[in-house]
């Protein structure tokens, strides 16, 4: 299948040809997988007006093939593997900021209400979005050298978040790489309530929106998982933290901290990625990068389809990714205003929490394994990438 089909913003025309043009052609003696090289799929997105459930695909998630198929064009790009120093202090300066306001608001400026909130949607919803980025960073070891610093750079950023957090978003989003779309594994996708009650009506996906944060801990209590170790670490940090932040900020300066979570994750622009990455705006491709102005302030997190083909490249080089490989990421529909993303998916009734791509763990594995019928050498390389991706999924904890 080609990507011939855009809804999301892409190049023009002649500029999508000169890209395709640039690629590998698809020779099934050498390459089983009708996807290569941009693995698109054959699949019609999910439309809430029509159809029922998740679209379906019976093959498995496209970013370790390409991200094998990007290395052979350019292998230089494991020169840009690594973490970035400069997400620990930002992760540290961020975490002061938000309980000094939490002690504005709940020892000195203690009789505005409109105030706090207003300041809490614009300044607080703003830096808790930021947090998700750093949290991002630090769940795949982007933050510090070592795994067990990149724990602590986690619960940093944890400490302007009231709730814990960090732990749990590391798990379940490891498994997210791991089995993207795959049903009863990867936690990201919607429920069966989400599916069934909202739909295309523009106000209940703007109710669902507001509750998004919520979404996070019902999506985690589903898989119905025993906490892990670091888990449980977590829960008591924060909630050491919050006795501190009620000792020294007071209630209200708590109320402060709610107030910027709930705004953050939920109906906020810094938000709109949840939505950018993996809901369906076009047939055949189910993860989606944003290359908006936003992604300055929020450390590249829109650059989806290149960190998912690339989990050891830190937020600071996923441009250059891009860079060094136009032809397969240029080639893909995009979005470039996080705010039309929201706007889109709302108000139009071809959109709702079921605009997902779903697959069976049986399809799964069965398309995985067809990397054995590409010639030795390559399927050799296959198995240590998909090994080495892996990995860290695991739920056993240091």
């Amino acid at each position: 299948m080609t990507s011939a089909h855009i809804s999301a913003p892409s190049p023009t025309v002649n500029q999508r040809k000169q890209y395709i043009d640039k690629l590998p052609k698809h020779d099934p003696a050498k390459q089983p997988d009708n996807r290569f090289p941009l693995y698109l799929g054959d699949w019609r997105k999910s439309d809430p007006r029509y159809d029922d459930d998740l679209a379906m695909d019976n093959m498995d998630e496209p970013h370790l093939k390409r991200k094998l198929t990007i290395l052979k064009a350019y292998p230089e790009i494991e020169k840009l593997y690594g973490h970035d120093n400069r997400t620990a202090l930002v992760t540290i300066l961020t975490a002061a900021a938000q309980v000094y306001f939490a002690y504005l608001f709940g020892r000195v400026w203690t009789e505005t209400v409109a105030g706090m909130l207003v300041f809490a949607y614009v300044v607080g919803g703003s830096i808790t979005a930021l947090y998700g980025v750093l949290i991002h960073e630090a769940s795949h070891n982007h933050a510090a050298p070592t795994v067990f610093l990149n724990k602590i750079v986690g619960l940093i950023a944890n400490i302007g978040i009231p709730v814990p957090i960090y732990a749990s978003f590391r798990r379940y989003h490891l498994e997210h790489h791991t089995y993207q779309g795959v049903t009863g594994m990867d936690p990201d996708l919607p429920l069966e309530w989400e599916k069934k009650m909202i739909r295309g009506n523009a106000a209940l996906k703007l109710l669902w929106l507001f509750i998004f944060p919520v979404m996070y801990v019902v999506r985690g209590a589903s898989m119905k998982r025993s906490p892990s170790t670091w888990e449980i670490y977590n829960v008591i940090f924060t909630l050491t933290t919050d006795m501190l932040m009620v000792r020294f900020c007071g209630l209200r300066g708590l109320l402060y901290l709610f107030l910027s979570l709930w705004f953050g994750y939920g109906l906020h622009p810094g938000a709109a990625h949840f939505i950018q990455e993996h809901y369906t705006f076009d047939d055949g491709q189910e993860t989606y990068s944003y290359y908006g102005i936003l992604n300055k302030p929020y450390m590249n997190i829109g650059f989806h389809n290149e960190h998912h083909d690339f989990t050891k490249v830190a937020w600071s080089r996923l441009p250059a990714v891009r860079a060094m490989a136009p032809e397969y990421y240029d080639s893909l529909a995009y979005h470039t205003s996080w705010l039309k993303v929201h706007w889109k998916f709302i108000t139009e009734p071809g959109y709702g929490p079921q605009s997902r791509l779903g697959r069976t763990m049986e399809d799964h594995k069965t398309a995985r394994k067809q990397a054995g019928k590409i010639r030795r050498a390559d399927a050799h390389a296959y198995e240590a990438m998909a090994l080495d991706d892996m990995k860290d999924t695991t739920t056993k904890e240091e």
